[in-house]
């Protein structure tokens, strides 16, 4: 296994580089992340993946460990393959695909190019226990703003309460204290509606 290439960049596209080892020149796809980070250096070292099929062997570059990391977890969901694990990394930061994951946060998954509703639900399925454990995070603080929020203008809906209305307090309410729960933000908006 190669896990890392270090050398003279050769050539630099927004999709792949060129890095020259020893006088062997290596081929990496990359993302537009790891494409924003590479200074133009004449040395440099990229952590890299190594995937064989019967027909290719396929070298993929990255500046940062973390962004390997989150690749490699992708292309183990079934239906996400390399090709569209590298254009969530390059439609998303690492971090944001992360986080992504570990709320639950299908629209934002959803918005990639070529991600559908069940893909992105399947993405977050099989991926979010893993995630809270490789990163360490405890689910409360993971509780999404977002996912709360949305819970609590559900449950006002179903109160009665017009949606444009309740969400001004909802985000009022979450900008003083943004790990309130669910409960405790009906509660106090209810007192401001």
């Amino acid at each position: 296994m190669i896990t890392h290439l270090s050398g003279k960049l050769v050539e630099k596209n927004p999709t792949n580089v060129i890095i020259e080892c020893h006088g062997v020149g290596y081929f990496l796809n990359i993302s537009l992340h790891t494409f924003s980070l590479l200074k133009d250096e004449e040395n440099i070292r990229l952590f890299t993946h190594l995937q064989v099929k019967e027909d290719s062997h396929t070298l993929f570059g990255f500046v940062e460990k973390a962004e390997r990391e989150i690749f490699r977890l992708l292309i183990s969901v079934s239906g996400i393959g390399s090709s569209t694990a590298r254009t969530m990394l390059s439609s998303l930061s690492p971090t944001q695909v992360r986080d992504a994951i570990a709320n639950g946060d299908v629209p934002s998954i959803q918005a990639i190019k070529g991600i559908g509703a069940k893909t992105a639900q399947r993405v977050i399925l099989d991926l979010k226990d893993k995630i809270l454990k490789v990163y360490d995070m405890g689910e409360v603080s993971l509780q999404s703003n977002n996912t709360s929020k949305e819970e609590a203008l559900s449950a006002l809906e179903v109160l009665g309460f017009v949606r444009r209305q309740s969400e001004k307090v909802v985000d009022k309410v979450l900008a003083q204290d943004p790990a309130l729960s669910v409960e405790d933000i009906i509660k106090l908006a209810l007192k401001n509606l």
